[in-house]
């Protein structure tokens, strides 16, 4: 494991950085005001063939591996983007990591380029507002019914199903009345998100606004028996194969966003005099601005550890959600830091830090609590006795 970037590497944060750099703070700021899909972002990014970055080759993705993935993902939040940036193509690097291992080879065919080329958009619909980081309680049904099932429920949280063509559903297909263990009898499914069958309310939130947030409510969706992925009964045991991927991007986003409002925090500092000098010869706003420095620099320390093993086939769950939460704790932290290091114009909209803070919450709450990852490494790790 190297600390040096190769040149490879390097150029694809050139080249991710050159793209990032058409999309200005202004941009960015104005999708924050009107809640627009950033359309443009993503389409340009399809057509650089960034989208399949994780992807297979034989289905026009690149075939790079984690590392490279999170890289492009902090880059692209680094860049001023955040979460907004982020989120929009979140789903394309991680999302359908179950059917590129347990799809069959129809069926990666039919999902991969799609969504590789941006032609298509999906969203990963999990979690239920009944169960919340509970998926062995989902309500979901699925039920058997001639060559394919027959869908009710409701799902919540669910990103992008506002632009989305297809979805990534979890379902229980066997009543949890009726299985040996809480996690058989859930089924995955990659299908069309049918709005005559699916009513979505977007859910008005903190920040992100551009990156849609919606409650699906579920109606007698007809799914073929072609778009179960895998063995039926077995979906809760694919989706945890997309899980450790899921928090090690989610880790390089929020190390990008509190770099992004470290660079805004220490420029502000520089240029800003009081009292006849900048403020950033006080100590008293140094010290703040250092130790955000530091904690990001530890958090990416384990992002990159959790990626490169992940990369090597090695078990990585205890540094996957680590890395998770000490970025997150590091975003928040920088992007506070630099709200009041701006003062009074730290909380103006055109300063742009008081949305980096808006959205460093994201990493903090999703897509686990950082109290359950507490309790994963205190009895996965430490050996403790199950808390919950």
């Amino acid at each position: 494991m190297s600390f040096v970037l190769t040149d490879e590497r390097k150029a694809l944060v050139a080249g991710v950085e050159a793209l990032c750099s058409r999309y200005s703070d202004d941009y960015w700021l104005a999708r924050d005001r009107d809640g627009q899909y950033p359309h443009e972002f993503h389409r340009d990014l399809a057509q650089a063939g960034w989208l399949g970055i994780a992807m297979p080759e034989a289905y026009g993705g690149s075939g790079l591996g984690m590392t490279e993935a999170a890289l492009m993902m902090h880059t692209i939040s680094r860049s001023g983007a955040g979460f907004s940036g982020a989120s929009a193509v979140h789903m394309n690097i991680f999302g359908l990591n179950p059917v590129v291992v347990f799809g069959t080879p129809e069926q990666r065919a039919r999902a991969l380029p799609p969504l590789i080329s941006g032609e298509q958009k999906a969203c990963f619909a999990v979690t239920e507002p009944d169960a919340g980081l509970d998926t062995t309680k989902l309500a979901t049904r699925a039920v058997r019914d001639g060559d394919g099932y027959v869908a009710h429920g409701r799902k919540i949280w669910i990103s992008t199903a506002q632009v989305a063509d297809k979805m990534l559903l979890l379902a229980r297909t066997t009543p949890l009345s009726e299985v040996k263990k809480p996690t058989q009898g859930l089924s995955l499914f990659y299908t069309d998100l049918d709005k005559g069958k699916i009513e979505v309310r977007e859910i008005e939130k903190m920040g992100r606004k551009a990156v849609d947030s919606n409650m699906l409510f579920i109606d007698g969706l007809r799914i073929p028996a072609a778009d179960r992925i895998g063995e039926e009964g077995k979906g809760f045991e694919y989706i945890l194969h997309g899980l450790n991927p899921e928090r090690i991007l989610i880790a390089a986003e929020a190390v990008g966003l509190g770099r992004a409002a470290l660079a805004r925090a220490v420029d502000y500092a520089n240029e800003r005099v009081v009292f006849g000098r900048p403020i950033g010869q006080n100590q008293g706003v140094q010290h703040p601005l250092a130790q955000a420095w530091m904690q990001l620099e530890a958090a990416d320390l384990m992002v990159q550890k959790a990626a490169w093993l992940y990369d090597a086939g090695l078990p990585c769950g205890e540094y996957a959600n680590s890395a998770k939460y000490l970025a997150a704790e590091a975003a928040f932290n920088a992007c506070q830091t630099a709200v009041l290091t701006l003062g009074g114009m730290g909380y103006a909209k055109e300063y742009h830090v008081e949305r980096y803070l808006r959205e460093s919450f994201i990493p903090r709450i999703a897509p686990v609590s950082p109290q359950l990852i507490m309790c994963f490494i205190a009895e996965k790790v430490l050996g403790l006795p199950k808390s919950y």
